[in-house]
């Protein structure tokens, strides 16, 4: 009865090492189906991939950082130009001819 309860053991250990391999070949094949069922509605919501979205946010970045240049620029040449229109006018030099007189 030893041997014989040895050899079900056995037979037992196969079962159970085939049945969970089994199983492991269902869990793929199930993350399969549903990876793919999850792409298909993705593309049909027409939802952006995460590279399109990384280069444009990168492109914002950039553009946001040209705009504070620029804006940065612009406040210094308004700057120039109100200190420009507050200096007093020099009065225009009179000639030191005499004018023409008149017939």
């Amino acid at each position: 009865m030893n041997q014989t309860s040895g050899r079900i053991f056995d037979e037992l250990a196969k079962v159970l090492t085939n049945a969970a391999g089994a199983a492991q070949g269902m869990r793929e094949e199930a993350e399969t189906v549903i990876r793919g069922q999850a792409e298909r509605i993705l593309n049909d919501l027409d939802v952006v991939q995460r590279e399109e979205f990384e280069a444009v946010q990168e492109m914002a970045a950039k553009a946001r950082e040209e705009n504070e240049r620029l804006s940065e620029r612009l406040d210094a040449l308004e700057a120039e130009l109100a200190a420009l229109k507050a200096k007093p006018k020099k009065p225009a030099a009179r000639s030191r001819a005499k004018p023409k007189p008149k017939p």
